[in-house]
């Protein structure tokens, strides 16, 4: 439920903080006071898009916050999303606050942490169902039209299970369509993919094949000089007459001695010893080099081979030598591909079986749609007749599609009769505005008394309607009220009398800073001047206060 609503520059809302309880609240206003603005904030707040024209002149950003109480469906999702919810003493709220720069940069943040516009569209959907005042214009639709009626009937997983199947399937049958159109092209380029590969695996070339042999080349390639090196280096450090390791260990025995007299000179023994042990592993180490080293010519033939045969085939391939394994990897892959495309049978086979999925989840689809099309029609029609469409009936056909589509087995075509004996008819083509209007109303009261969302907006969704009709509309959205929370932008008299809470949306000029919107909580007085504007337009009487007075104690 919808605690709290704070709105700063926002077009023409300059500061604006609301308090909201449960039941039905109304808010009116003249034509162009912002009543629909407060639902534009509202919707900003929950992750609609916005550019730099909602900052209201000459501020630098617009800064929307709405504070709602939890359920555990949320709950559950801000835990998942790390974004818990906080604890008063009503329980648990979530914040949701978004920021509209005048360059039209947009920031989103959910109890206090940044958040994507994506998760406050998640969130938004779980709090708040708003019904636009252009509703019934969007029936005219026929996607629309079975949007409505599988969220209602709870029908959207199901329908998104039908969807991927019929991807599978539709991806299927190209695969096999592809395979007999181009069977002479796929036939070509496997035979070049097949010499390919054949190259490279008589190649075989191996993962950091090219540095090792490389590495090995220049060894065999420097043997001579390599054998020369090690045996002078060895002969230097200790094979030689004057090698070093002799008169460092004669230097060491005289300091030795020497330190004996005067311990002072310890530390440059110290600094010696450690000398002799480096340069006696030294020696080790070249001496095993030198056992193992050794002129190869028939090793250094072949590793030029290798060598010649591996830049060969890069160059043929157009790539460096080191990334020759990989290409190999890839044509293998490649041809493994071009191999199941060219297989028929198999494509054929798995086309079918993919049909066979979709046609058994699609079957699902639809006997659940035929159990809750008679639910809503009946429904519907029962509504038609409160809202002054006497005898009339509402229908959702399920028209067979003959080879089905991504959203099931057949169309959802809301039909209509607005009068008794008049055979039913799409809506779209028989509706006038009035009925229209009518039955887009008694839709979205039966479709959100079926929904789990706690707050519900109806923003001037009572345009075309008058009379009686309003009185009915009035209690139907004050009956809603009962259950769950009910926002309503209306400009009906009778509409604005059932509200348990009424707000009023003025606006006014503010000199330099332009024209500004308010809103005022209505006491029970005011209430009455109010519905009597509603009633009797700019010149209020005595007549219509008594009248306004009259409905709102009937009410």
């Amino acid at each position: 439920m919808l605690r709290h609503l704070s709105i700063r520059d926002f077009v023409i809302v300059a500061a604006l903080d609301l308090e909201f309880d449960s039941g039905f609240t109304v808010f009116s206003g003249e034509t162009g006071a912002g009543k629909s603005i407060l639902i534009d904030a509202l919707a900003l707040a929950l992750g609609a898009r916005a550019d730099a024209s909602v900052v209201r002149n000459g501020e630098a950003r617009a800064d929307i916050t709405a504070e709602f109480d939890t359920h555990p469906l949320v709950d559950a999702w801000l835990d998942e999303q790390a974004l818990a919810a906080d604890e008063t003493e009503h329980g648990n709220t979530v914040m949701l606050r978004r920021v509209v720069d005048g360059n039209g940069r947009s920031r989103a943040f959910i109890n206090g942490t940044a958040a994507t516009l994506t998760q406050l569209r998640e969130v938004g959907e779980m709090l708040v169902d708003i019904h636009g005042q252009h509703a019934h214009q969007l029936l005219m639709r026929p996607d629309a039209q079975r949007e409505l009626f599988d969220t209602h009937a709870g029908l959207l997983d199901t329908k998104a299970t039908v969807t991927r199947a019929w991807r599978t399937w539709r991806d299927a049958a190209q695969a096999v369509e592809t395979a007999q159109s181009k069977d002479r092209e796929l036939q070509l380029e496997r035979e070049r993919l097949a010499w390919q590969l054949a190259e490279l695996d008589k190649l075989s070339p191996q993962p950091g094949e090219w540095e090792e042999v490389n590495v090995e080349h220049r060894r065999l390639s420097h043997s001579a000089n390599l054998i020369d090196g090690v045996q002078g280096a060895l002969s230097a450090l200790s094979e030689s007459d004057e090698a070093m390791l002799g008169h460092l260990s004669s230097v060491i025995s005289k300091v030795r001695d020497l330190a004996e007299i005067d311990p002072a000179l310890n530390d440059a023994l110290a600094a010696l010893e450690p000398a002799e042990i480096q340069l006696q592993e030294a020696a080790y180490s070249l001496s095993h080099y030198a056992q193992r080293l050794e002129l190869d010519p028939d090793r250094l033939a072949q590793v030029e081979k290798r060598l010649d045969a591996l830049h060969s085939a890069a160059r043929k391939f157009r790539l460096q030598p080191e990334n020759l394994p990989q290409e190999h990897e890839e044509r293998r892959e490649q041809l493994a591909k071009l191999d199941a495309a060219a297989d028929l049978d198999a494509l054929r086979a798995a086309e079918a079986k993919a049909k066979d999925a979709y046609i058994a989840d699609a079957k699902v689809l639809s006997k659940a749609r035929a159990k809750a099309a008679k639910a809503l029609g009946a429904a519907v029609t029962t509504g038609m007749q409160e809202l002054s469409m006497a005898g009339g009936s509402f229908e959702v056909a399920l028209v067979p599609l003959p080879d089905g589509g991504a959203h099931g087995m057949e169309q959802v075509e809301f039909r209509v009769a607005g009068h008794a004996g008049v055979p039913l008819r799409p809506l779209a083509k028989v509706a006038s505005g009035g009925e229209l209007a009518r039955i887009s109303l008694a839709l979205s009261v039966i479709a959100s008394a079926a929904s789990p969302t706690p707050t519900l907006i109806f923003d001037e969704v009572d345009t075309g309607i008058g009379g009686g009709v309003a009185e009915v509309v009035g209690r139907l959205l004050h009956q809603l009220g009962e259950q769950r929370q009910v926002l309503c932008v209306t400009h009906l008299p009778q509409v604005a009398a059932r509200g348990d809470h009424h707000f009023q949306v003025a606006k006014s000029s503010k000199g330099k800073n332009g024209t500004v919107s308010t809103v005022t909580s209505l006491d029970k007085t005011s209430r009455i001047e109010e519905v009597a504007r509603m009633l009797g337009g700019l010149e209020i009487t005595a007549t219509t206060r008594k009248h306004a007075k009259e409905m709102l104690t009937t009410a």
